[in-house]
């Protein structure tokens, strides 16, 4: 091939991707354009109708991910968003907890996964609830988690006012209290959760009595005047916890 037919397919080949990626951007945007999903599977070589599912990230936090996931048999497509990196991945007949394990291991985090989207024209409101998803990964963390698992925390980072009036209701006295014994009673709400309400498991966790855990969700209690043995007034504070730990402006 000579050098001018070469330089034209290469230009020809360029153009088609960045075509392919204005496409691609416009579903992520959530454009609804009439025809813009089968013009955007014939400029990217995807079915237009199939399993995606869309996660994002932090700006390079996929970093050297991309050999790993098509080793796997995954195909993707990354594009940057701001502060975001968004992968649009072609599912298959894959579970989405192999995405999740996958990014787990090969990217650094924090990362959302959304729902599985059954083509190319659900792309912008799957690249939605992936960012949702991201935003419940608490600061400082690395984890990657789908949507599906984190659903409560969901509801409360989608809306922000809401979540500040929440935990103003409910950790009002609370947060009053000196940081230092905040912090202790709230990380002792948080431990007792995750240890399915067992006082027993709690102080093996955090290296205390059983009475000790006991008396500090009685102090809990006291000061949000709500008690864990109510089913409706144990939900509002595992909101309001997830509330401040997620949206609210934690002095």
């Amino acid at each position: 091939m000579s050098g001018s037919a070469a330089e034209h397919g290469e230009d020809m080949r360029r153009h088609g991707d960045g075509r392919g990626r204005a496409l691609l951007d416009a579903l992520l945007e959530g454009r609804s354009d009439p025809g813009l999903a089968a013009r955007a599977a014939g400029a990217l070589g995807l079915p237009e109708r199939g399993r995606y599912v869309v996660a994002a990230l932090a700006a390079g936090g996929c970093g050297p991910a991309a050999g790993a996931l098509e080793a796997d048999g995954l195909r993707f497509l990354r594009r940057g968003r701001g502060d975001r990196e968004v992968l649009v991945v072609a599912l298959g007949d894959r579970d989405p907890a192999v995405l999740a394990a996958l990014l787990a291991r090969w990217c650094r985090g924090p990362g959302g996964i959304g729902p599985v989207t059954d083509g190319l024209a659900g792309l912008g409101a799957a690249r939605r609830l992936a960012e949702v998803a991201l935003l419940t990964c608490p600061p400082g963390t690395s984890e990657v988690v789908r949507l599906e698992e984190r659903l409560p925390a969901a509801l409360v980072v989608s809306q922000p006012q809401l979540s500040a009036r929440l935990v103003e209701d409910v950790l009002g006295p609370l947060l009053a209290a000196a940081p230092a014994d905040r912090a202790l009673l709230l990380r002792t709400f948080e431990a007792w959760l995750e240890c399915g309400g067992s006082a027993g498991r709690t102080a093996g966790r955090l290296y205390c009595h059983r009475n000790t855990v006991l008396n500090r969700l009685r102090r809990l209690e006291r000061l949000t005047s709500r008690s864990l043995t109510r089913p409706r007034e144990l939900i509002e504070m595992m909101l309001a916890l997830d509330a401040f730990r997620l949206t609210a402006r934690q002095p």
